[in-house]
C-alpha cells in the first residue's frame, strides 16, 4: 500500500538517527519516493552524502543554503509530500511542533505540511515521561497527528526505559497497516468512525517505594482486542497498566498508567466521546490504606496490612453510559456462570465476558483463552480454547452483532 507513496523522512538531533538511513531503504523497497529533511543536529549523527545517496535525493538542511531548489524549500516539500514521518522525533522537535515554532529546516517544513503525519519519538526515558513532553504528545494527537510509540530497553545514555525510537521495519510495517486499513471500502471495516476505549494489563498499588499488590495479567487479551479493533477501522484509546506488549497500529492510542486510581482518571477522561468500552484490565479491588514513604523493613515475622477498596472503575461507567456499549470481564474460580450474570447486572453492562481459571490456557499470562459471551438479554456465547487473537475477533464480532 506504500507503492508509489511521495514519503518527506524529517530527521532531528538524536542518537536514533543512525536508523533512519535504514528506514529510508525500507520505504525505497516499498515503492516509495523518498526526499528528506533535516534539523542541523541531526547532521551530528548521520552524514548528508549517506541521507543523499539513499533517497537518490538532495536532502534539506538549511533555510537559507543555495543548493536549496527553491526559495521557499519548505513550502515545495510539502506540497509535494504525501506522507511526513519523522524519526526520530526528540523531545525538541516534538516541542517545536506542539507550539508551532518554525526556526529551521526541519520545523519550517512540518508547520507547512497538513496531510499524514506520523511521529518516532527517541529519547532518554525521563525526558519521554516528563509531563511537558506527554504534553506535547497529547497535543499532537488531538491535532491528527499519528504517535509510533517509543519502546523499552537499554538507552543511549545506559539507563533502561521506554525512549528507544521503534525499529524501521516496524516503522514502515506501521505505515502499510495504515494505508491498507485506510484505503479498504467501508463494509470491510464495520467500526470505521467508532471510537473505542479498551483497558489492558493490571494495577499495580504501592504499598511503599518498592513493593506493591499487584496480579500477574500480561495485557495480551487488551491488547489483542485493541489491534483487531484498530483493522476493522476503530480508534483505539488503549489505557494500559504496566506491561512489555507495544502497539502497531496506528489507530491505536496507547495511554499508559499504573495504579486503579490513574486508570480510573483516564477513563473517565475519554469514557464521554467513546462508542464502545471494553474494560479487559485486571484493576486491583483493594488498596492500601497507607501508603508507605519509605520502604518497610522486616524487623518481624508478620506484617498486617489495612486495604481499602479502590474505585470500580466499571460500575462507574455503567452509571455514566449514555448510549455507549458496555463490555466486562469477568475472571472466575467458583459459580462463574452466576457471578457473571450478577456482575452484567449489577454494573449495567452491555455484553460480560467470562473466563475460569479453572480451564486450562486460560486466564492470566497465556497465549490462549477460553470464554463464554453473555449479553444483556441473557443469551450466552460459548467458545472453544482460542489463540488471544481469535478470541478477540470473537469478542468484538460479538459487539458488531449487537450493535
Amino acid at each position: 500500500m506504500l507503492k508509489e507513496k511521495r514519503v518527506l523522512v524529517g530527521i532531528s538531533g538524536g542518537i536514533a538517527a543512525y536508523k533512519t538511513p535504514y528506514l529510508i531503504r525500507q520505504l525505497i523497497k516499498e515503492g516509495c519516493s523518498v526526499k528528506v529533511v533535516v534539523s542541523k543536529n541531526a547532521l551530528q549523527f548521520v552524514t548528508l552524502t549517506t541521507l543523499t545517496t539513499l533517497s537518490q535525493n538532495p536532502v534539506y538542511y538549511d533555510l537559507f543554503s543555495q543548493e536549496n531548489n527553491f526559495s521557499t524549500e519548505h513550502i515545495s516539500l510539502a506540497q509535494w509530500a504525501e506522507v511526513f514521518i519523522i524519526a526520530p522525533a526528540s523531545a525538541n522537535i516534538i516541542a517545536k511542533i506542539a507550539c508551532g515554532i518554525c526556526d529551521d529546516a526541519l520545523s519550517t517544513s512540518i508547520l507547512a505540511y497538513n496531510k499524514d503525519l506520523f511521529v518516532a519519538p527517541a529519547m532518554n526515558n525521563v525526558m519521554y515521561c516528563a509531563e511537558a513532553t506527554q504534553h506535547n504528545l497529547d497535543t499532537l494527537k488531538q491535532r491528527g497527528a499519528h504517535i509510533i510509540e517509543p519502546t523499552e530497553g537499554k538507552l543511549a545514555c545506559g539507563t533502561d526505559g521506554k525512549g528507544r525510537m521503534e525499529e524501521p521495519e516496524k516503522i514502515t510495517q506501521y505505515l502499510k497497516d495504515y494505508y491498507s486499513s485506510s484505503t479498504q471500502s467501508t463494509p470491510t471495516l464495520p467500526l470505521k468512525d467508532k471510537t473505542i476505549l479498551i483497558t489492558a494489563s493490571g494495577t499495580q498499588e504501592n504499598i511503599d517505594p518498592v513493593r506493591y499488590i499487584g496480579n500477574r495479567s500480561s495485557g495480551k487479551m487488551g491488547f489483542a482486542l485493541a489491534n483487531c479493533a484498530a483493522l476493522l477501522g476503530a480508534k483505539v484509546i488503549l489505557v494500559s497498566g504496566k506491561t512489555t506488549l507495544s502497539v502497531n497500529h496506528p489507530n491505536i492510542t496507547l495511554v499508559p498508567v499504573v495504579s486503579a486510581k490513574e486508570m480510573f482518571a483516564q477513563c473517565q477522561k475519554y469514557y464521554a466521546n467513546t462508542d464502545i468500552a471494553i474494560m479487559a484490565a485486571a484493576v486491583a479491588d483493594y488498596k492500601p490504606l497507607h501508603e508507605q514513604t519509605s520502604k518497610i523493613k522486616k524487623h518481624s515475622e508478620s506484617l498486617t496490612l489495612t486495604l481499602t477498596p479502590t474505585k470500580d472503575i466499571l460500575k462507574s461507567l455503567g452509571e455514566q453510559k449514555k448510549g455507549q456499549f458496555l463490555v466486562g470481564f469477568a475472571l472466575e474460580t467458583d459459580n462463574e456462570e452466576a457471578n457473571a450474570i450478577e456482575k452484567l447486572q449489577k454494573k449495567n453492562l452491555d455484553l460480560i465476558v467470562l473466563n475460569s481459571l479453572k480451564d486450562a490456557g486460560a486466564g492470566f499470562e497465556t497465549d490462549t483463552n477460553k470464554v463464554t459471551l453473555i449479553d444483556s438479554k441473557g443469551f450466552k456465547t460459548f467458545f472453544a480454547l482460542k489463540s488471544k487473537d481469535e478470541v478477540a475477533k470473537d469478542i468484538i464480532n460479538k459487539i458488531i452483532e449487537l450493535l
